[in-house]
Parts: C-alpha cells; sequence; structure tokens
C-alpha cells in the first residue's frame, strides 16, 4: 500500500532574526485545526527565541487566506452538534489571533492575494500589513448572515473607528490592496511583481530593531486603547527597565561617541 505523504500546511524557515511561516493548504489557506496547529506551533517557537525579531507570515498559495474551511461551515448549519464544533473553533481563532497580537516581536502580514474573513482576521492581528495592489481584503461575513467574530469587528474598528467600520463590516465591502492602504487598513501596498521583495526588505529592516524594545513599545501601544491601564506609567516603569538592558546600554553608548566624533 502506498503512503501518500502531505505537505505540511505552514512552511518555516529562519534568517537573520526574522522567522517567515509561509501557508500551504491549497489550494486557499482555508482556517482548519491542521493550519491552526501549525501556526500555533510556530508562533510559539518564534516567542520562545530571543534571537527571533519579526515573525513574517505569508502565503504559497494564490490567496493569503480565504477564511474558514468549507466543510466545516456547511457542518455548522446542518446540526446542533455542528453549530457547537463552529463556535469552539472560532474561539480557537480568537486565541490565535490574540497570540499573533501579544507575541513580543513584531509580526508583518504580507498578502499577496485575497485575505477574507477569518484569513484578514489574522491579518487584522498582525502589527504590520502588506498587500499587493490587486489583493482583496475585507470581512464580508454579513452578507452570509453572520459576522468576522474572530476578533474581526474588535480589531478594525480600533483600526479605523467605528464610521469606516460600519461601511465595510456592515456592508460586506472588500476593497483591493490600494484601496486598503488609502483607507488605513494596510500600511503598504505595491504591484504584486514587488511584493515579495518589498515584504523581505520590511522584515530585514524591522529586525535591526532589538526585540526587548520592540516588546516594551507594542505594550505600551496596546495600553494607549486600554482605559484601564496607565499608558504614561507603563512609558516610565519600560524606560526604566530598558535603560538598565545590556543591548539598549552598548547602543547608546555607541550613538553617543559617534556624536562625539
Amino acid at each position: 500500500m502506498t503512503t501518500i505523504e502531505r505537505e505540511p500546511p505552514v512552511h518555516v524557515a529562519r534568517s537573520a532574526g526574522v522567522l517567515t511561516l509561509t501557508m500551504a493548504r491549497a489550494p486557499v489557506n482555508a482556517l482548519d485545526d491542521g493550519l491552526v496547529d501549525a501556526l500555533e506551533e510556530a508562533i510559539e517557537r518564534a516567542c520562545a527565541d530571543p534571537e527571533i525579531s519579526v515573525l513574517h507570515l505569508r502565503s504559497s498559495c494564490r490567496v493569503f487566506c480565504a477564511g474558514a474551511d468549507l466543510a466545516l461551515m456547511r457542518r455548522s448549519i446542518a446540526t446542533a452538534l455542528g453549530l457547537e464544533c463552529m463556535l469552539s473553533f472560532v474561539a480557537r481563532l480568537q486565541r490565535l489571533a490574540h497570540q499573533l497580537e501579544t507575541a513580543p516581536l513584531v509580526t508583518l502580514a504580507e498578502i499577496g492575494g485575497a485575505a477574507l474573513g477569518g484569513g484578514f482576521e489574522l491579518a487584522l492581528a498582525c502589527d504590520l500589513r502588506i498587500a499587493a495592489h490587486q489583493a482583496r481584503v475585507g470581512l464580508p461575513e454579513a452578507g452570509l448572515g453572520l459576522l468576522a467574530a474572530a476578533g474581526g469587528t474588535q480589531r478594525l474598528t480600533r483600526l479605523v473607528g467605528p464610521g469606516l467600520a460600519r461601511r465595510l463590516i456592515l456592508g460586506a465591502e472588500t476593497v483591493d490592496g490600494a484601496t486598503a492602504e488609502r483607507l488605513g487598513l494596510v500600511q503598504w501596498s505595491l504591484p504584486r511583481a514587488d511584493l515579495a521583495d518589498g515584504a523581505l526588505a520590511l522584515a530585514r529592516r524591522l529586525a535591526a530593531q532589538p526585540r526587548h524594545a520592540v516588546n516594551a513599545a507594542k505594550q505600551c501601544i496596546a495600553a494607549a486603547a486600554d482605559p484601564a491601564r496607565d499608558g504614561f506609567a507603563e512609558e516610565l516603569a519600560h524606560t526604566r527597565r530598558l535603560y538598565q538592558h545590556p543591548v539598549t546600554r552598548e547602543r547608546v553608548a555607541a550613538f553617543l561617541d559617534r556624536g562625539l566624533s
């Protein structure tokens, strides 16, 4: 009997402080337990490795990620048990997005093709997004009588404000990458032919920042959006720790020496 070896759903590559996760669940990187397992494991590996400063999430398929697996969606509307399974899976996607959002390093989504529904929610959980002009992004769930429940309604609203979020979510609107940059959904947009090189150059530039400083900055940025936290006090506390860090001390000393020469 011939054993068929399946391609892993995520390829992991490491280079110069960057851990690149390339989703490869053909044809559209539909999110299922296997893909989520692989992403969770790779993100944990990156977080545990102090030499990794950037987590670069991309796709080898023609789309970035098309959202939840259609077979799972079919089962969810067939029986009460199917519904509970879908709710459990959506809660798992929320945890995956939280894992990405709170990772102590820079997370970068390279969106070369469609990022819709759960796929765009995954990208929204990243710190930074760079998209091809031709890519389509959005949360079209309302058109199916659903909503983006893996954190999409929350993160998109925080990102662009309630007015634009209402336009995009209530209207089930998708936009191309160039429009997404103009609206603030992504930070950069490039022609598709230039995207891979542009994303790689960006990831390498980001990896030059010390991870401990990036982590502190991310926590302070998160505090700015949380009325229960005192962001100014957190800035002072982190600054105290940063000035005591050996890498910071080395970099500051080198900067001061250059200024005196």
